[in-house]
């Protein structure tokens, strides 16, 4: 079925209700692998941080990685989970080149964590709670670089090249219960799962959870069920998803693919599915197995996991306050709506915001040049706002000169311009390209003198009491002065010098 035979979103939605699983793999920011002493720095030389327990080689036993443990337990707490009082690890039996021992060490029938919740907030301020299966540790397999091919997978390539330095860094799985629901809000609702998850492992430190380098990637099973009924349709699987816009898109596309083949009277295969980021769409990948299929058993070589309560009681003592109440706690000190913290943290400049405040800087001010000319810039250079070259202090230095009477909005903005370009911190900008206001009465007072003299019509106009017209000499004060003139006191010196009240 070719794209330009989809079914409308909406004419899905007036016979089918979507149904959301998502899974989301997160790599653990350890030094070490989960069970070997490898190192996990990127970058390496392909298969130079391995040895024979990642390898898979005879005789090399595993040995669990206690960090692992422990932030797969914090992620668990942070996710409203129950925690295990004892657990296994299980081999999941499969063959693929880029996972060595033809098996992955990983949880089955008893995850570390399960029976949570993950609230998220989505852009109205609705707030939607997604119920959490369970939360298992495992290990991530290596890499295959498929070459000779068109498409860079497998299928047409004439060989493929392993590295194995990812083969055994800690993963932790973590699986939703059936998402249902959601109705026409299943993308936007998919979509603020996963930025929220994203939010709390990052504040949890345990992972930088960067999507785009495969710190984190998530899984979207999708079905639909006629309006009606109980029974959940068929699912698939896209695999692999890794930015928050493509999982929007996946499950958008995917609503609108099943419900076009269900119209048609066609039977939806379980199967895994690619997601193509150039035009949002899926593709067939392989049938979905089972599993029943992974064989799946305890793994033999490794003690089971027993955290003691009074451990887990000191983890969840020590958690951070979660991104979600946090938010909430910083909107209402910033008297801001649900809508403008939503577009802030989209914008990724929520903890920029929270660093310029805490320089110094008032929450209204920080605020606005984060999301506004800083915003502007970082569009403009497809960046994100982080990557600017500016830092907070320096932002807060900026409002502050504002605040003093320093600059103005235009003079600041030229401060910020001379910031990003490395001219300095914003004192020393402001000072070479000469951009603070003109206050001293004498100069201002000859400026404002020139402009009364050079517009005799429109000061005639103020004369005869219309002072509205003043905004015009105030215009040819700021022009002369090159916007460097306090616009208030050259209004204050007009009026005065043309003898009319304010």
């Amino acid at each position: 079925m070719t794209v330009t035979e989809l079914v409308s979103y909406e004419d899905a939605l007036a016979s089918y209700d979507p149904v959301m699983g998502l899974e989301v793999h997160v790599e653990l920011g350890t030094k070490t692998k989960m069970f070997c002493g490898c190192a996990t720095t990127l970058g390496a030389d392909p298969n130079a941080q391995t040895c024979p327990t990642c390898l898979g080689l005879p005789g090399a036993l595993p040995v669990v990685n206690a960090v692992g443990v422990e932030s797969a337990v914090r992620i668990g707490l942070a996710l409203n989970c129950e925690i295990a009082e004892w657990c296994r690890f299980a081999r999941k039996n499969y063959f693929y080149p880029d996972m060595p021992k033809n098996f992955q060490t990983s949880q089955y029938d008893e995850p570390i964590a399960f029976n949570g919740y993950l609230d998220v907030q989505l852009a109205d301020g609705e707030v939607f709670r997604v119920g959490i299966e369970r939360a298992h540790m495992e290990e991530d397999t290596g890499k295959s670089t498929h070459v000779g091919g068109a498409t860079g997978r497998i299928h047409g390539a004439s060989h493929s090249l392993l590295d194995y330095n990812r083969a055994g860094i800690p993963l932790i799985e973590i699986v939703t219960r059936p998402i249902e629901g959601a109705g026409e809000r299943a993308p936007e609702v998919a979509r603020a799962y996963v930025a929220e998850l994203r939010e709390l492992i990052r504040s949890l430190g345990v992972s930088e959870a960067r999507m785009e380098m495969g710190q984190m990637r998530c899984d979207v099973n999708l079905s639909l069920r006629p309006h009606g009924r109980e029974r959940f349709g068929t699912r698939s699987e896209t695999k692999n998803v890794n930015s928050l816009r493509s999982v929007e898109r996946a499950v958008r596309f995917e609503v609108q693919r099943h419900a076009a083949v269900l119209d048609e009277g066609g039977t939806i295969v379980q199967e895994t599915r690619h997601f193509h980021e150039e035009n949002g769409t899926t593709t067939s990948g392989r049938v979905k197995e089972e599993a029943e299929d992974y064989r799946y058993f305890p793994e033999p070589d490794l003690v089971p996991v027993a955290p003691s309560r009074e451990w887990v009681e000191e983890l969840r003592a020590g958690l951070p306050e979660l991104p979600l109440t946090r938010r909430n706690r910083l909107r209402e000190e910033w008297g801001i709506s649900a809508h403008e913290m939503q577009s802030a943290l989209n914008a990724g400049a929520v903890e920029l915001i929270v660093a310029t405040v805490t320089a110094g800087a008032e929450p209204a001010a920080a605020r606005k040049w984060w999301m506004g000319e800083l915003a502007r810039r970082a569009n403009e250079q497809g960046v994100e706002l982080a990557a600017l070259p500016i830092t907070p202090e320096q932002v807060a230095r900026v409002t502050a000169l504002v605040a003093e009477g320093a600059l103005n909005d235009k003079l600041a903005r030229q401060a910020i311009e001379g910031v990003l370009a490395g001219e300095g911190d914003p004192d020393a900008v402001v000072e070479r390209r000469g951009l603070r206001i003109v206050s001293d009465e004498g100069a201002l007072g000859k400026a404002v003198d020139e402009a009364i003299e050079a517009n005799a019509a429109v000061a005639d106009k103020v004369r005869a009491g219309k002072v509205a017209a003043a905004g015009a000499l105030v215009g040819a004060v700021m022009k002369a002065t090159r916007g460097q003139a306090d616009a208030a006191r050259a209004r204050e010196l007009i009026l005065e010098r043309l003898g009319v009240e304010g």
